[in-house]
């Protein structure tokens, strides 16, 4: 699980207009936001690597992804106003979410 958040957090720096591609409208300072979405998601990562800071590290990451939620629903939201061949996969992406957060809530333990 650390190795994905820190994978995808690094990403936010590597491809960053990935994310701001799928920010919502309204959100300000969408470039910054990727960025310290990226950044927190990188620390959260590396805090569930000790066991000392596994509990903070996995509610970062539950924080993290429910922040994020609205992101993912706009890119569900551009794929079908786009007709995008991957909407199912947006939408799918959807429901996981909350999948991710009770892997997350199993560290916390």
């Amino acid at each position: 699980m650390a190795a994905i958040y820190v994978a995808a957090g690094i990403n936010h720096f590597v491809n960053p207009e990935i994310y701001i591609g799928i920010m919502p409208p309204w959100l300000p300072f969408q470039t910054e936001l990727v960025y310290i979405s990226g950044g927190v998601e990188v620390a959260g990562g590396l805090l569930l690597l000790p066991a000392a800071s596994r509990n903070i590290g996995a509610w970062i990451i539950i924080g993290l992804l429910l922040a994020v939620f609205p992101a993912n629903i706009q890119m569900a939201i551009n794929y079908y106003a786009t007709r995008h061949p991957m909407l199912w996969l947006a939408l799918l992406r959807l429901p996981f979410q909350f999948v991710l957060i009770w892997w997350a809530w199993k560290f916390t333990k």
